[in-house]
This record gives C-alpha cells, structure tokens and sequence, in this order.
C-alpha cells in the first residue's frame, strides 16, 4: 500500500505496511480502484451530458463513493467493493444508453481477492513520479485529496436537496483530469485553486442547506457533563442524522448526546428544540477509544472520524452512509429502530453529573449581528487583533501548541474557532471583551465559510484588504477536508498562514517552497515565537 493523505502518515512520508489509522492494504487498495473507477464514471457522465444527461442521484453517488475514501471512514472491503460494483454498473448503462465510451478500463466484477489483485495496477503511487515528475505528482495529490473533501461537503448537502450541477461538473473535470491530463507545473497549481474555489462554492452551498433545514446558529450554552437516563451518542458533522435521531427517540426517555465535530449542532434552533438534546460528551476523535468504552449506551457514527473500535464497545457502535467497519451494524436509510432498541437495552447514566459548559453558535449571522460593536471597539483600540485558531485535531505529539498559543494570547485579542481543533481549549474561560466573549467558537471544520465571511466583512468595514487585517489564522490539519480549505484560503488570496503541527507529506519541496514565497505559509514553531510575529505583522 501506498497512502499519504492525512497528516498522522507513517514517518511523515506514507503508511506502506498498514494506516496509522488502522486501515488494512487490502482496504488501501480498494480504495484506490474506487477512484479510478469513479473517474471513469466520471468521464461517461461529461461524455453524455451534452446528449442530454443528467442524474443528480448518480452525482450524488459519486460523492459518498469519494467521502467513503477519507481517512477515518470507511475500512471496510465488502463495503467498497459494493461501491466498486455500482460504479462499473452505472458506467455501463451511461454507455449503452448514450452510445458513448470512456477511456478508463473497465473494472470487471470480480472476487474479493481478484479485485485486490487488479487494484494493485491502479493503485496510486510513488512510480507515478516518474511518469508525471514529482511537483506534478505532489500537485496532482493536492488536487485529487481537496477533491475528497469537497465531496464530504457535497454529500451533506445533497442529502439536503442542495446540490449545484457546474459544481458537479466541474468537480468530475478535475477528477477525471488527475488521471488523464499531464500539464505543466503552472497548470496544476491552477487546478489546484480551482479546487479551492470549487470548495468555497461547496461550503456555501452546505452553509445554505444547513441554515435553510435547521435555521442559523445562534449563542448556546452545551453541558460538558452527564444526566441520568438511557443514552445514545452521536458523532461526526451529518445534522440530518442527528435531526432523524432526535425525532424518532422523542419521548422514548433517551438522551442524547453529541461528540467530536457534532458539537456545534446545539446552536442550531430545528436541533436545540429538542428536549432530549442534553449535552456534549468526550472530546475530540483520536480519543474515542478511551471515551467511548465509559459510554454507557450505543455510539453513531455518522461520518468521519471512525476509530477501529474496542470488543468492549464494538457491539454498541453503528455507521451511516460512507461510514464502515467489517462486524460493525450499518444503518440503511434513516431508520433508528435498532439504535434506540440497543439504548433501551442498556442502563444509560445512573446519576446527574452537571459537569462544565461551553459555548457554541457563533456562525456567521451571530458574530455579524453584533459586528457594529466589534468594529466600535477596534477603533476605540480595546480589540486589537483577531486569531483564527482551528482545523482539526489528532494524537500526533505537538498539538499542544495550540493550547499553548492560546493561553499566551493578549487579553485584547479575540479568538475564533472551528472544527474539532478547538477541544485542545473549547473548555477555558477566556472571559470577554465588554461583553464579546474571548474565544467563539464558529462551528465545524466546514464553517470554515462563516470565517471567510466575517473576515470578508471586516475587510470592508475597514477598508482593507483581509491581508491588511489584525487577523492571524494558525491552522492544524489532519485530513482531507482541511486540505481543501487550505486551497480555497490560497484561492482567496489569503497569505502569513502558520499550518501545522507538520506539513503534508504530499507536498515536494519545490511546492512548499512556492507557497512559502507566493502566500507566506509557514510551519508552527513555538508558540511565543510565532504570536511575537505575528503581532508584528
């Protein structure tokens, strides 16, 4: 196997034996014919499209197949050989019934290890270096791992009946072109903005869907702690999921509770209103293993970031859409009944444990209610700089920086987060600037789009472009999605990014050094060093 897409990667190059994240070859593998095979899907559909083609159902296909390749998600072989099947099966008909002939091999149904053995020939690696150049490859990995996190984006929006058909189209192109187009090293860094802005337009159209299902996100207090009753955990970032959950346990005496990057789902009104929406347990998701095992009721994963789990709780865990582990129940369509039948089987929390509170919702429409007062009290010099500390978390050693950046932070500096980055500090009292709290905590990885919005509107109350604004992004990543928020941030034009706690292990070194010297992207260092420079800047 060949696999360094995700931060936690072996050696900081490639996990080649087996996933740090416990993926298997064979998994690895599979995987990566899913691509190959979705390109050619693809490259049928672009081909019948001007014929008359269109089927938002078979896009929609495309992007769970995608979102099933994430680190974290999907494990399981059965499962992707299931989706290997579809595609060729769907590929098939867009032929036959458009006369038209894509250019990808066709993957024929096959065994188990039939279909390990071929992926072997279309697996993606390091000898495409030599065929490509290693800037291209590097270039073409960017490309290819933002486009798996614009799929993760389009699916939660599909399922809300929010989808764009250029986007679809063009998100296709690109994935088709990774295979098929050569270029130079000035197209491919157009390609990879392109993925960045393919992104943006995706985090509005989720931002859209979301806020049009469950309203805007508004300042909500989430107990930290525990009530007695039966219980169920929910984690991942699918608020529909969680939508359905709620309202099949309404009155059933259940709890719920949410984890890792569902957190911010308190805040919105359709979600809050539920009673039996209590509060937030554990942190973020490399520590599941240890948390879910204290869980005394059945886990949900409803997307990213699944953990192999423990014989001490794997009974009790269940997966939705591109989620999979081989024993594991997966759940088909949005039917609970086995859920809830476990929680009520199970003893639940004995006793109130009330435990601490943070605070969530502050997306775009809450901070910009108040943005008259926050550019009041940047002219009156009481706010004077803005951080944007987030992304995603992970149990690589070094993230303790970013607690650390945090905590050295100017009383008069305001800190805004997303995505599950933020449980390195979610929990400390930062206090507030008259009133504005300190740290607000925006939403999940893909509210990435509610910053840009603030910061775009701050740029305009001041007359200043985002790069002449008192506002320092420090960014962790770990996976996927985050690389295709990096490419829309450079697609913006956003530059003095500080990433860590490594750099991609995609990356060669003449792109580093490109977006060193074209964006001023630096690595993390240590956190006074770099908050001095910032400060400075």
């Amino acid at each position: 196997m060949f696999c360094n897409q995700c931060e936690q990667t072996a050696g900081g190059k490639a996990c080649t034996v087996k996933g740090v994240c416990g993926k298997t070859p064979e998994a690895d593998l599979l995987q990566d014919l899913l691509i190959y095979n979705l390109a050619g899907l693809s490259e049928a559909y672009l081909l019948a499209q001007p014929k008359g083609y269109d089927a938002s159902d078979v896009d929609f296909f495309i992007m769970e197949g995608m979102f099933a390749t994430l680190t974290n998600v999907n494990f399981d072989p059965e499962r992707i050989k299931a989706y290997l099947e579809e595609t060729s099966a769907l590929t098939e008909k867009i032929e036959n019934t458009y006369q038209v002939k894509s250019s990808f091999d066709k993957i024929p149904a096959a065994s188990m290890d039939e279909l390990i053995n071929l992926a072997k020939e279309y697996e993606i690696d390091p000898k495409f270096k030599e065929v490509w150049g290693e800037d291209i490859f590097s270039l073409k990995l960017c490309v290819l791992y933002g486009l798996k996190g614009i799929a993760a984006y389009a699916y939660h929006a599909h399922k809300l009946g929010v989808w764009d058909q250029e986007v679809y189209r063009k998100f296709k192109q690109l994935l088709v072109d990774v295979y098929k187009e050569k270029g130079d090293l000035e197209a491919w860094v157009k390609r990879a903005l392109e993925v960045g802005e393919l992104n943006l337009k995706v985090m509005e159209l989720l931002d859209k869907a979301n806020t049009q299902a469950f309203g805007h996100p508004v300042p909500t207090k989430v107990p930290l702690g525990t009530k007695a009753g039966k219980a169920i955990l929910v984690s991942g970032h699918d608020l529909e999921d969680l939508y359905e959950l709620l309202r099949q346990t309404e009155g059933r005496g259940i709890y719920i509770y949410t984890h890792g990057e569902m957190l911010p789902a308190h805040g919105y009104p359709e979600l809050k209103k539920f009673p039996h929406l209590y509060g937030n347990y554990g942190t973020a998701w490399q520590n599941q293993q240890k948390e879910f095992v204290n869980f005394p009721g059945p886990i949900v994963m409803t997307t990213n970031c699944l953990m192999p789990p423990k014989e001490e709780y794997k009974d009790r865990v269940f997966t939705l859409g591109p989620v999979g582990f081989s024993g594991i129940t997966h759940i088909k369509g949005k039917n609970f009944s086995a859920v809830i039948e476990k929680a009520l089987s199970m003893p639940g929390f004995t006793e109130d444990n009330p435990g601490k509170e943070v605070m969530v919702g502050f997306a775009r429409n809450a901070v910009l209610s108040v943005a008259d007062k926050v550019i009041e009290l940047v002219k009156a010099g009481k706010i004077k700089h803005f951080f944007l500390v987030g992304g995603c978390d992970g149990a690589k050693p070094g993230r303790n920086y970013y607690t650390r950046f945090v905590e050295i932070v100017p009383q008069d500096a305001v800190i805004l987060t997303l995505a599950c980055g933020k449980y390195r500090f979610y929990d400390k009292d930062l206090g507030d600037i008259e009133g504005i709290p300190r740290l607000l905590d925006i939403g999940q990885c893909n509210d990435a789009y509610s910053a840009i919005q603030i910061a775009l509107a701050l740029s305009q109350a001041f007359g200043v472009g985002v790069n002449e604004l008192p506002l320092s992004l420090v960014v962790s990543w770990y996976e996927q999605k985050a690389v295709a928020i990096l490419l829309t941030l450079l697609y913006l034009g956003i530059k003095n990014i500080f990433l860590g706690p490594s750099l991609p292990a995609f990356l060669s070194e003449n792109v580093v050094s490109f977006l060193a010297e074209n964006y001023n992207i630096r690595l993390i260092s240590e956190p006074e060093k770099d908050l001095s420079l910032m400060l400075k800047a």
